[in-house]
């Protein structure tokens, strides 16, 4: 199939996949969500993804985070759980405790110390061993974690079913690499993300200024847009992890999920775009777009035709 001939990621679809939400619903509704992310030194990266998940209509949230990040997350989000990590006050060293979460989000800013790796590892036994028992938990996964998986890929045995993987091309490329996939070209990379999504059984979004999805059942999305220079800007891939979390909190199936946020994430960052310019918009000025982009969706305009 040629790129060109992939089904798009628009607005037309994302309208499809936009659950109503009920008047009578409650912060429980609407789903609990765990972030494991921060590092010291790295804390922003889990601040910009709670505060993108929030964005997006998550009723609660908790971040698992060094307690280094106490004042910082306090002070910018008071609406964010904190739980601090157990042994360690710089990084992700110990299990969590999963009861009570609807959804869990691993890896803006959690670096790659031993003892992260330990915890990953021990975390992702936990979460197979939910979902062998019947009772699967919605998983993310972005940026360092999926540096550890690339540092041992075996872990990838570790992934439940409908885990979502969110690389961007540098990412994809050490994951390809480790498995001895061809990556050189966007095709060889996107076969091999195909490849790993339908063997794996998991969800792969492959960012770059044409990002696609590879989804479990040999399906690859693309996303209509010819890029945005103004969202090439670091932090841009933890909102996305934010937005594609608190779906899967909120009920979405890991595809939809994925689809959806990932078309929230391009508006919100074209709109962010076309106030602040190519050259000045930031990660966090795509947040404060968000419920902008909830609301064109919500009606019958279409977003290229509304003045900003």
């Amino acid at each position: 199939m040629q790129v060109s001939s992939y089904p798009k990621i628009n607005a037309q679809l994302a309208r499809q996949l936009l659950q109503p939400r009920p008047n009578d619903g409650h912060k429980g509704t609407f789903g609990h969500l765990l972030l494991v992310g921060g590092h010291f030194g790295m804390m922003g990266a889990a601040i910009l993804s709670a505060e993108a998940a929030l964005r997006t209509g998550l009723g609660k949230l908790t971040a698992h985070v060094p307690e280094t990040a106490n004042i910082v997350f306090q002070t910018r989000l008071p609406e964010v759980i904190l739980h601090f990590d157990e042994q360690s006050h710089q990084h992700w060293a110990s299990i969590i405790d999963l009861n009570g979460y609807n959804a869990i989000a691993i890896g803006p800013g959690i670096g790659k110390d031993g003892e992260t790796q330990w915890a990953f590892r021990a975390q992702l036994k936990m979460l197979l061993d939910l979902e062998t028992s019947g009772n699967p938990m919605p998983l993310m996964l972005d940026a360092d974690a999926l540096n550890i998986l690339a540092q041992d890929y075996q872990l990838l045995t570790y992934l439940p079913a409908e885990t979502v993987l969110t690389p961007h091309i540098g990412e994809l490329k050490r994951i390809c690499a480790a498995l001895e996939l061809p990556h050189e070209t966007t095709e060889e990379q996107l076969s091999s993300a195909q490849s790993i999504a339908t063997s794996l059984q998991v969800h792969v979004v492959v960012k770059s200024h044409q990002t696609h999805i590879c989804t479990n059942d040999g399906e690859v999305f693309q996303l209509d847009t010819q890029g945005n220079s103004g969202m090439a800007k670091a932090g841009s891939g933890d909102v996305l992890t934010g937005i594609i979390g608190s779906l899967l909190a909120q009920g979405y199936s890991a595809k939809s999920a994925a689809l959806l946020g990932v078309y929230i994430h391009q508006q919100s960052g074209w709109r962010a775009t076309v106030r602040y310019g190519e050259h000045s918009a930031l990660a966090s000025d795509f947040i404060t777009e968000i419920p902008h982009v909830f609301s064109t969706l919500a009606s019958s305009n279409s977003l290229q035709n509304e003045t900003i």
